[in-house]
C-alpha cells in the first residue's frame, strides 16, 4: 500500500518533469523548425522524431499527477514556473550548439526522472516506478543519439 504522507513528493516529483518534458518538447520544436545548414534533413527529421517522443509522455506523467490524487500543470505559466530546463529564444543557433543543448537538457530531464524514481519508490508507487524506468531508457536513448551525432 503506498505511503500517503509521500505522495505529495512524488506529484511534485512527477509535475517538475513534466514541466521540463514541456520545455524539452517546445524546445526541440524550436531546433527542428529553425535548423539550417548541410545536415539540415537528418536534424530535421531527428529533432521532430525527438520531439513527438517527448510528447508523448506528458499526458501520462500528467495522468499519474492525477492518480496520486494531486492537480496538475494547468498553463504555460505553471510550466515556466516549475521547469528548470531553460527556453532558448536565440534568433539563430548553430547545428552543433542545438545537438549539444538538447543533448544537455536530456541529462536533466534523465536527472529529473531519477529524483521522481525515488520519490515513487519512497511512496511504495511501483506504477510510476515502472513508467519512470521506460521514460529513462527513451532518455538514455536520446542522448546516445545526439551525443552520437556530434562525434563523442
Amino acid at each position: 500500500m503506498p505511503n500517503t504522507k509521500n505522495q505529495p513528493a512524488v506529484a511534485d516529483a512527477l509535475n517538475a518533469l513534466l514541466a521540463d518534458s514541456f520545455a524539452l518538447y517546445l524546445k526541440t520544436k524550436n531546433y527542428h523548425w529553425h535548423v539550417q545548414g548541410p545536415r539540415f534533413r537528418d536534424l530535421h527529421l531527428l529533432f521532430d522524431e525527438q520531439a513527438a517522443q517527448i510528447l508523448a509522455t506528458t499526458d501520462l506523467i500528467a495522468e499519474r499527477v492525477r492518480k496520486n490524487g494531486a492537480a496538475t500543470l494547468r498553463s504555460i505559466g505553471d510550466v515556466s514556473r516549475r521547469q528548470s530546463i531553460k527556453d532558448d529564444d536565440a534568433a539563430s543557433v548553430e547545428a552543433d550548439a542545438m545537438i549539444g543543448a538538447l543533448a544537455a537538457d536530456n541529462r536533466t530531464l534523465l536527472d529529473q526522472l531519477k529524483e521522481t524514481k525515488a520519490a515513487a519508490e519512497a511512496d511504495g508507487d511501483i506504477a510510476t516506478s515502472g513508467l519512470v524506468d521506460g521514460w529513462v531508457d527513451e532518455t538514455q536513448q536520446r542522448i546516445w543519439f545526439l551525443e552520437a551525432t556530434l562525434g563523442y
